[in-house]
């Protein structure tokens, strides 16, 4: 490598990633200088146009961050809201934002595992040159994306943008025999999410590991979704958690030239969030029957505090929250009550108010500051791709690293290897596209 000499290496637009970002990496005598995830989205400023909106819209303009995720923002959002007016919903409304959440892992998880992630470990430029070679499997994974459509379409009215989603629960909730036939749907998928998770487990996991500390919401009696309590796995095995309405004090962030992302650290350290933090973090409450796929799949048993930081590895991470979410969907419904009514009243109250759950790529914060007529005076949004940002440049720096000092590869085959690791934790782009700091300078 050293007879290279300096070069950069500079990839404009990375392929099957939600969004449009960049990569750079600087190598100079045969070391990685840099390794930078450029994000270039025009920033969002969904932030500045929520204050003075009324404490009312927040689910309905959020959800409008991102098309894959939009659940996670109504959900944080909504409990935000809900926290900052000191309301706490009916125990049925709950059950039925699990369940929403869950068709949202299915369907967002399922099309990262088929038609972003496999390719990579196949030898396959994209997916549709996939499904030219794995056509069985291609349909098996578009049927499993279609359970979880069917579930967004009747709690939330549609599979994109929800908007059967309110503050204090839904505009209508779903009878029991609307129910019945999506749990039919559901059965099958749970075939086709176990075979999934098989699938999966027999391709070829490059060796690597994540040092940063995992950082996921984590619950006393259950699988944190749609919320729970900030929970940091650090590095050294250690465990703490603290209150969400303490985000903020532990999670910072600054502003890089290169990013139109905010990076993030947490307690002044690098932090990784989303499927391998979560199951790191509680998957000892994960299903039996999940337990037992991700046993079978060789992930060994959470339940006795074995953990995942392959960051390769995390495409069968994510194949067994597929498992999960089908069946506690299914669980769900079967224990299904109807709510007396659709949605808890939420009457507008000054506050501050917190929320966060677990977008499919990890914890997403919301904060609200409300004045006594619901007026939404402030707002705060931490998505999880800003959050991992730091850890994925780290992942790039090392993995390139590694691979020039092992061998010789050419610009090509670097951009593969930086591809495929980023594309290990499912960056959702857009969401991250957060702020932009403007600075004139005269003379």
């Amino acid at each position: 490598m050293t007879h290279r000499g300096s070069r950069v290496l500079h990839v404009g637009s990375l392929a099957r990633v939600e969004g449009e970002g960049a990569l750079r990496l600087s190598v100079h005598g045969g070391t990685v200088r840099e390794a930078r995830l450029d994000i270039y989205e025009p920033p969002r400023f969904f932030e500045a146009f929520l204050r003075g909106r009324a404490y009312t819209e927040p689910p309905d303009l959020t959800a409008r961050v991102c098309g894959i995720c939009p659940v996670a923002y109504q959900m944080s959002a909504c409990a935000a809201v809900e926290d900052a007016c000191g309301v706490t919903v009916d125990p049925r409304i709950r059950d039925l934002r699990r369940l929403l959440y869950c068709g949202e892992w299915i369907e967002s998880h399922t099309l990262h595992v088929y038609l972003l992630h496999a390719p990579d470990f196949l030898g396959r430029a994209s997916a549709i040159e996939l499904a030219r070679t794995h056509r069985a499997e291609v349909e098996r994974g578009l049927r499993l994306k279609k359970a979880g459509n069917s579930l967004m379409e009747l709690l939330g009215g549609r599979a994109v943008h929800p908007v059967n989603v309110r503050l204090g629960g839904f505009h209508r909730t779903p009878t029991r025999a609307e129910l019945r036939p999506l749990a039919e749907e559901l059965r099958r998928a749970l075939d086709d999410a176990l075979e999934t998770v098989r699938w999966v487990a027999g391709f070829e996991f490059p060796e690597a590991r994540v040092d940063a500390d995992l950082f996921a919401l984590a619950s006393d009696d259950t699988y944190a979704i749609e919320g729970g309590t900030p929970t940091v796995l650090r590095s050294d095995g250690t465990l703490r958690s603290f209150p969400v309405r303490d985000f903020t004090d532990h999670v910072t962030e600054t502003q890089v030239p290169h990013s139109t992302a905010l990076h993030a650290r947490l307690d002044g350290r690098r932090h990784l969030t989303g499927a391998l933090a979560r199951f790191a973090v509680g998957g000892r409450l994960l299903s039996p029957l999940t337990r037992e796929a991700a046993r079978a799949a060789g992930l060994g048993d959470p339940g006795e505090g074995v953990m995942c930081r392959n960051p390769f590895r995390s495409i069968l991470v994510r194949a067994v929250e597929v498992v999960y979410a089908v069946d506690e969907a299914l669980r769900i419904i079967d224990a299904y009550e109807p709510p007396p009514r659709p949605y808890t009243e939420v009457p507008p109250t000054a506050g501050v108010g917190h929320g966060a759950t677990e977008a499919p790529r990890g914890l997403l914060y919301h904060r609200y500051a409300l004045d006594a007529d619901g007026i939404l005076t402030d707002a705060r949004l931490v998505p999880p791709t800003a959050q991992n940002q730091g850890a994925i440049e780290d992942d790039l720096l090392r993995l390139a690293q590694a691979a020039i000092t092992d061998g010789d590869p050419d610009d090509a085959e670097l951009t593969v290897l930086c591809e495929r690791a980023i594309r290990n934790h499912d960056p959702c782009i857009s969401c991250s596209t957060h702020f932009l700091d403007l600075t004139v300078v005269r003379t």
